[in-house]
């Protein structure tokens, strides 16, 4: 499992536990863009800069490789899309992970790429 930058702030927020645990249970990686996105948000307080920190120490980031950018390429020819969101992408695609956000409407037409939003209720 990839954590998509929107889930790692979420369950930084006291209302998500269950999203903590399901964190710490499945131990996900994290995309080194998510690192810049979420480190590098300029309204951070301590605290918030704090925790993502000592997150990110104890997370699996991994790197934007050749294999990376060429797959972020090929999604931006074929549609239009955001470079945070084309390299989060292609780095689920290029290690056969799957990447779990909450914008899952932003990935669906990628067609080799297996979604996860935790945080959608279950169907009875």
């Amino acid at each position: 499992m990839l954590l998509d930058s929107n889930i790692i702030i979420y369950a930084a927020k006291p209302g998500y536990p269950d999203l903590r645990r399901f964190i710490r249970d499945h131990s996900p990686a994290v995309s080194a863009v998510s690192y810049v996105e979420v480190l590098g948000y300029h309204r951070l307080t301590e605290r918030e800069r704090s925790l993502f920190e000592t997150f990110f120490t104890a997370a699996k980031v991994l790197p934007i490789s050749g294999a990376v950018l060429n797959q972020a390429v090929r999604l931006r020819q074929a549609r239009k899309m955001s470079l945070a969101d084309a390299l989060v992408a292609g780095t689920a695609l290029e290690y056969g992970l799957t990447l779990v956000t909450r914008n899952t409407r932003d990935f669906e037409w990628i067609d080799d790429l297996s979604l996860l939003d935790p945080l959608k209720p279950s169907s009875p």
